[in-house]
């Protein structure tokens, strides 16, 4: 009797742990397939901002052959050029005149015979200033200083170009909320997904955020950028 009792026992406890084992097993194959569903989206945020520094490159250039009459007329002109740049609201320390770049005609290799002038001379002033409202207004009226006898202009050196900058500081201000409406847009998708396909939608599985980008506007307004971030997150399916 008593050996009988026992094998029931035995058996009880076999059957519970089955049972047990079964639902452990049950839960970890939902557990998987729950995993294994996942629904991938992208959300975006873009805003149009102005930039926030400005590096603008004065240049013109010089010809003759007399080098200390071409040194005088550069000093000449430089302290026009400073003074109409003070004069409209330029602090003089975000002037910077930088040494004169003179080329001899008759030291270079290339040069065909016969050459008018025998130096180049070129001279470039640099204003950096977060004045950028102003220096757009200045670029408009370089012809007062055409009116001086100085033509500046870049021409097609890309060492002159002028930058317009949207530094870090400003970009850190923006970017959580930017960060923020991406992340929504990109749960936006996601319920959609989730709905046409008669799921719910679960926790996040995964996030990136994404680079933040920084470009122009378009050709014509250099100092208008569009900051740009696409944020990826994988959410995770129900039934």
């Amino acid at each position: 009797m008593e050996k009988s009792g026992k094998s029931v026992a035995a058996a009880a406890i076999l059957a519970a742990g089955i049972v047990i084992a079964g639902w452990l097993l049950y839960r970890g194959v939902v557990h998987f397939k729950d995993s294994d569903r996942v629904v991938s989206v992208k959300g975006l945020s873009e805003k149009e901002v102005k930039a926030d520094r400005v590096i603008w490159p004065l240049v013109y250039k010089l010809a003759g052959n007399d080098v200390a009459s071409l040194y005088n007329t550069i000093e000449n002109n430089n302290s026009k050029i400073v003074s109409f740049l003070v004069s409209n609201g330029i602090a003089e320390d975000e002037i910077t005149v930088s040494p004169a770049e003179v080329v001899d005609m008759d030291a270079e290799r290339y040069v065909s015979q016969g050459v008018k002038y025998r130096f180049n001379v070129t001279s470039v002033l640099t204003v950096s200033t977060d004045k950028v409202d102003l220096v757009v207004d200045l670029m408009s009226r370089q012809g007062d200083l055409l009116r001086q006898g100085i033509a500046v202009g870049s021409g097609d050196d890309y060492r002159y170009r002028t930058q317009f900058l949207y530094t870090s500081q400003s970009l850190n201000e923006i970017k959580p909320v930017m960060i923020e409406e991406a992340t929504r847009n990109a749960r936006i998708a996601a319920e959609k997904f989730a709905r046409d396909s008669e799921s719910r939608l679960g926790k996040i599985k995964r996030a990136n955020q994404g680079q933040f980008s920084i470009s122009d506007r378009d050709a014509n307004t250099p100092y208008i950028k569009t900051v740009r971030v696409v944020t990826s997150v994988d959410y995770l399916l129900k039934d």
